[in-house]
């Protein structure tokens, strides 16, 4: 009977545009509730702390691949039943915060000196204020489903008290303390920074080699000279000694006695110190502990003075003499000409210096002995090297866990103070009468030592790094015992770039250890960074950043989603190719049209869904489709598990697209032709497409929930397995319905079609033309004689005619050959035999590559040794089966005549 789907298409747009549908759906996931956690004593919780996006502006390419790869971990578990909790939130981002705000100050002609303390701090909050309901709106966009009731800021009431907690409880345990030593100091921001906030630059400059007087010894009348190289001539003016290192002969001699400081005439020590590289330069070197961090060490171990010649605006102190109040390269340069007048320049040479500039502002950054207050870090780092050593907290990919004990085990300690307003103010308080420090957890009216109310706070805030190192936990509600600390923490994967792997992601389990006795995450998934096309890091000088709301505006967040899940692999950097991002436009549409297809083609069958385990396949086609299901499921399944985001999604788009679409749904428009098939092929259309649409749902939210919602729209509440397919259960895999056989017997029938078409193409012959075609198929010959019918109609033949075994092969006509079946298309007058000689030629040599290919990796006994069972008796298989078309193509070559086969 005819099959009338006009009546239900009618209410499905024919095109998915994803402008109507993106925001109407996100705001009914919300509204519904769907993002909270759904209580299950029988399953483990899944909880993600998102990292926190900078309150500095627009989300970027590295937050859009950070919120879909979480999302896609999210809505997984979700809909496998885990009580499942994403904390959503916003970083207060210090440094580059302030510096934005100041910015705007600048363009008023004002800034945060004139406008006092307080003010300004209430005008950073203005600013964020905008700018975090922006973030979160980006959020929304990219379609990410977390709890926004929970959403926290690092700048919040409860994290403040959390930040505070942690730094009295550190100072009591004596781990917090403050001191003189070297920090990286910004003369741009006027701040300090941490080690793992300064970028180190490979810089083209120069190595000057000076030489320094001797002081002579009594009765020397002839001058000597120690010759010391240095990449930074301005900082001589500081040096308070020259060292060798202990064992170098060329210097020993000299140890003991003084040299002169060029231009200032200082005298100074020649010391021996096991710091010195003899291989540098000229195996001495000159000591200014007052801005180099080793120097500051060895001037510590051999009681040096430290003279600070650079201040901290980046000029020359007065201890630089002639050289006060210049820049610190203008003061080089003048130096540098002075040493040549003086003849003390023996000579510069061009050398690439490791710079460190501030990430912040790019300012390079100089070395300053500073009062400033620390965290010791190897009390702390020891526990988080033995959460990875001992399994209990482990890192995607594995070679990261090297980068990760390396640091830890050469950790230096943190200096946590910065010189800005805008943060959490250190809670420290300097009494004016005795000088003792008070450290408090609520703000002290008098000095604990005297009991003096003269107190002063420290004006110095802590670094950003200082409240995100506390974020699995703080974000939970600690240190209060709340139900969600209890229900919540530890969380279980912390997914974030590999670039901040030491900033944060180390320093969070230190501090999860430490303060709950537990690491806070079980697993930490490093994504690589977001390239353009040609691998370039992404830059506003370059001119080549992508805006992911732009992309979204254009080809739909889907779109983008699937790009980012599906272009690179765990800690490797991906390129951001356009066309994959219009590819992955078309599979959303083609998601849609199929199930457009779908639900009209199969209307006039009752609207039931069938479990994907209970269906009942009649023909090859329906057992190769629901057998390929059920693996899909079950390796797509493994696969998430296993963190290989885009090996799934591209397992899934080869399925969707190349499976069901292109092969299934062109058969099953000829079985539902049928009486018989029609309900069983309908049941199956409609599974396979439910499941496909719950295993693609967490790639490409948007597109499946609406198609989803089209499929089950007849369908009763209590018969529907959800309201929402966002909380449907993700599909199960019956590995008992894989059925190997049949997707051998189909594998065959599609290489035969595509052949028969490839082949036509190739012979110039119009695709709806129908030729004839025989078939010498062997012992394939029952299952293609049932088979003929889908040849006829996806090839567009005449009835084929299946033999198995022909009396004469067939002249003047196209031979192919399918693995040991063989083809022919007796194309009279439309074949060339020339051409088809050369075709076959090139499919001989094709063959013949593949066979040894196979024989070098077979003949690898590394390979064979070590490569799974499966794998190796799969190449055996491959090649076994190369070497069968080999001997059909050469005899099909050899009866078409005069030339011999290519070698």
């Amino acid at each position: 009977m005819a099959i009338d789907s006009q009546r239900r298409l009618e209410t499905i747009p024919k095109a998915y545009e994803p402008s109507t549908v993106e925001q109407r759906l996100y705001r009914w996931w919300e509204e519904s509730g769907y993002f909270k956690p759904r209580p299950n004593p029988d399953r483990r919780p899944f909880v993600i702390s998102m990292p926190p996006p900078n309150v500095t502006g627009a989300l970027h390419l590295g937050h859009a691949i950070t919120a879909t790869l979480e999302d896609i971990m999210i809505r997984f578990h979700r809909m496998r039943g885990d009580p499942t909790l994403w904390v959503p939130g916003e970083d207060h981002a210090g440094i580059a915060t302030q510096a934005v705000v100041e910015k705007q100050l600048a363009r008023e002609g004002t800034d945060r000196h004139q406008l006092g303390r307080e003010a300004f701090v209430e005008r950073v909050w203005e600013w964020v204020r905008q700018y975090k309901h922006r973030i979160q709106d980006q959020h929304r966009r990219l379609g990410a489903s977390c709890d926004w009731d929970r959403e926290r800021f690092t700048l919040d009431d409860g994290l403040t008290r959390a930040v505070r907690e942690v730094f009295v409880r550190l100072y009591e345990e004596g781990l917090v303390y403050r001191g003189e030593r070297i920090i990286n100091w910004c003369p741009r921001c006027m701040s300090s920074i941490s080690d793992l906030e300064v970028e180190v630059v490979d810089t083209p400059g120069k190595l000057t080699y000076v030489r320094y007087p001797l002081e002579n010894a009594e009765g020397e009348t002839a001058q000597e000279y120690i010759t010391v190289a240095t990449t930074r001539p301005e900082t001589i003016l500081g040096d308070t000694a020259v060292a060798v290192h202990p064992s170098d002969a060329r210097y020993q001699r000299l140890v003991g006695r003084h040299a002169i400081l060029p231009v200032l005439g200082r005298r100074i020590p020649i010391i021996a110190d096991a710091a010195v590289d003899p291989a540098f330069g000229t195996g001495a070197v000159k000591v200014t502990p007052a801005h180099d961090p080793t120097d500051f060490e060895i001037g510590n171990r051999h009681n040096l003075p430290r003279i600070q010649v650079i201040d901290f605006d980046a000029r020359m102190t007065a201890a630089a003499g002639p050289y006060e109040g210049l820049d610190r390269f203008e003061a080089r340069a003048k130096l540098v000409a002075e040493l040549d007048r003086l003849g003390l320049l023996v000579k510069q040479e061009d050398y690439t210096i490791p710079l460190g500039h501030c990430s912040r502002c790019g300012t390079i950054v100089e070395p300053l002995i500073s009062k400033q207050w620390f965290v010791k870090m190897t009390p702390l780092a020891t526990p988080a090297l033995g959460a990875v050593r001992y399994g209990q907290m482990r890192v995607v990919p594995e070679r990261f866990t090297k980068v990760y004990t390396d640091w830890l085990e050469n950790i230096r300690d943190w200096n946590i103070s910065r010189q800005l307003w805008w943060g959490h103010r250190i809670p420290a308080w300097y009494c004016q009468d005795c000088g003792e420090i008070t450290v408090a957890r609520e703000d002290p009216t008098q000095c604990a030592a005297c009991g003096s109310q003269n107190l002063e706070r420290d004006p110095d805030v802590l670094d950003t790094w200082f409240s995100s190192w506390l974020w699995p936990f703080s974000t939970l509600g600690w240190p209060d015992d709340t139900p969600d600390l209890r229900a919540y923490y530890p969380t279980s994967v912390m997914e974030t770039g590999y670039d901040i792997i030491f900033f944060w992601v180390a320093r969070m389990a230190m501090s999860g250890i430490h303060f709950l006795g537990v690491v806070p995450f079980n697993t930490v998934y490093l994504h690589g960074l977001v390239r353009d096309e040609q691998g370039r890091k992404m830059s506003k000088s370059l001119g080549n950043v992508v805006d992911p709301i732009e992309v979204m505006d254009q080809y739909g967040t889907d779109a983008l989603r699937f790009t980012l899940a599906t272009s690179g692999t765990p800690g490797n950097d991906m390129k951001l190719v356009p066309e994959r991002i219009v590819g992955n436009r078309n599979f959303a549409n083609k998601i849609w049209n199929a199930g457009r297809f779908v639900i009209g083609q199969t209307e006039a069958v009752p609207p039931r869904v069938p479990d994907l385990a209970a269906l009942k396949p009649y023909t090859l086609a329906d057992r190769w489709i629901v057998s390929r299901a059920h693996r899909v499921t079950a390796d797509v399944t493994r696969l998430v598990e296993e963190f290989q985001f885009g090996e799934a999604g591209r397992l899934l788009f080869e399925f969707f697209w190349s499976e069901y679409c292109d092969w299934y749904l062109e058969i099953a428009k000829v079985q539902l032709g049928d009486e018989r098939l029609r309900e069983p092929t309908a049941h199956i259309l409609r599974s396979v497409l439910d499941s496909a649409l719950r295993l693609l749902h967490p790639y490409m939210p948007f597109v499946t929930e609406e198609v989803w919602q089209h499929l089950y729209a007849d369908l009763p509440a209590d018969e529907r397995p959800a309201p929402a397919l966002i909380i449907a259960p993700w599909p199960a895999a019956a590995l008992e319905r894989i059925d190997t056989a049949a997707e051998a017997d189909f594998g065959l029938l599609r290489e035969i079609v595509t052949r028969i078409r490839d082949a036509k193409k190739e012979a110039g012959v119009e695709p709806g033309k129908r030729v004839p075609v025989i078939v010498a198929a062997g012992a394939k010959t029952p299952m293609l004689k049932q088979q003929a019918t889908v040849i006829e109609q996806l090839a567009r033949t005449e009835p084929p005619r299946v033999e198995r075994k022909l009396a004469a092969k067939p002249e003047q006509a196209m031979a192919l050959v399918a693995g040991s079946v063989e083809v022919y298309l007796p194309l009279a007058g439309l074949l060339d035999l020339a051409k088809e000689i050369a075709r076959l030629d090139g499919e001989i040599d094709g063959v013949r590559r593949q066979i040894a290919r196979s024989e070098r990796m077979l003949g690898n006994e590394q390979f064979v040794g070590r490569a799974k069972p499966d794998v190796v008796q799969k190449e055996r298989d491959a090649l076994a089966a190369a070497q069968a078309t080999l001997a059909n193509l050469e005899t099909r070559r050899a009866e078409l005549g005069d030339d011999k086969p290519a070698r």
